[in-house]
């Protein structure tokens, strides 16, 4: 089953997808467009993997990591589908980064590889923005690059992980502007989904809607105001976000 958040005639629902439509607790189909997409999940925790694909360590750094290069996040810098993210007037250099998110279904402490798949609840499509100028250095993620208002698009579905054959199998892409300019495969992770969270709760407590963000593969071009971003994951969805300049983002 896909399961969602949207916003719409004033209150927040926690629909399904039924085909192409989305459908309200009370049975009503609405179209895509018809409403305001939230973030499918709202996590405690929000874990991040940076260079967990060879070919994406190639293209940035010089060296690959021997254990995972883990940094969190906090849940403002979450968006939902067909939403909007800024584009700093000062990036010289941002792209996007297409991840397969791993929302974790039970608590999980000291969980063992082969218990792992377990602890998942579902899997959904993130879209982790990075701004290169704004980072320090490559295994020290800059605070100011990750955890900016509305960086990371996340959505529009978690799909259920029972109805996901196998998740280190599964194709990813980015199309921009509707031209494809990232692919790749979830098989190519330098840490595989379940040794992440093998890893993860040898030293902590991983709770129910906690999020896994598991590396981005090789692609990644700079956008600018304007573009619209697609990152797609077999299987799993289709995430649409736009970028806008500074002075066209929303006030409150």
């Amino acid at each position: 089953m896909k399961r969602g958040r949207i916003a719409y005639a004033g209150a927040i629902h926690q629909v399904t997808a039924t085909g192409d439509k989305v459908r309200l607790p009370n049975g009503t189909l609405l179209n895509e467009d018809e409403v305001v997409w939230l973030p499918p999940v709202e996590p405690g925790t929000i874990f991040a993997l940076g260079l967990n694909y060879a070919d994406h360590a190639a293209e940035i750094a010089s060296a690959l990591p021997t254990e995972p290069m883990v940094f969190l996040k906090s849940t403002n810098t979450l968006l939902g589908h067909n939403a909007f993210t800024i584009r700093p007037d000062d990036a010289s250099m941002m792209h996007y980064e297409c991840e397969l998110a791993v929302v974790i279904g039970r608590t999980a402490r000291n969980v063992s590889q082969a218990d792992a798949y377990d602890y998942i609840g579902g899997y959904t499509v993130a879209n982790d923005y990075a701004i290169r100028n704004y980072l320090e250095g490559f295994y020290r993620p800059n605070f100011k690059i990750k955890s900016r208002d509305g960086c990371t698009p996340i959505g529009p579905w978690v799909v259920d992980a029972a109805d996901v054959a196998d998740p280190m199998q599964l194709e990813l892409r980015t199309l921009v502007n509707g031209e494809v300019t990232q692919q790749g495969n979830t098989r190519d992770m330098l840490f595989k989904v379940p040794y992440l969270i093998e890893y993860f709760s040898s030293f902590m407590t991983l709770n129910v809607g906690d999020v896994v963000l598991t590396g981005t593969p090789h692609g990644t071009i700079n956008v600018m105001p304007g573009d619209e971003v697609v990152t797609e994951i077999e299987s799993i969805g289709r995430l649409r976000n736009t970028i806008i300049r500074d002075e066209l983002a929303p006030t409150s």
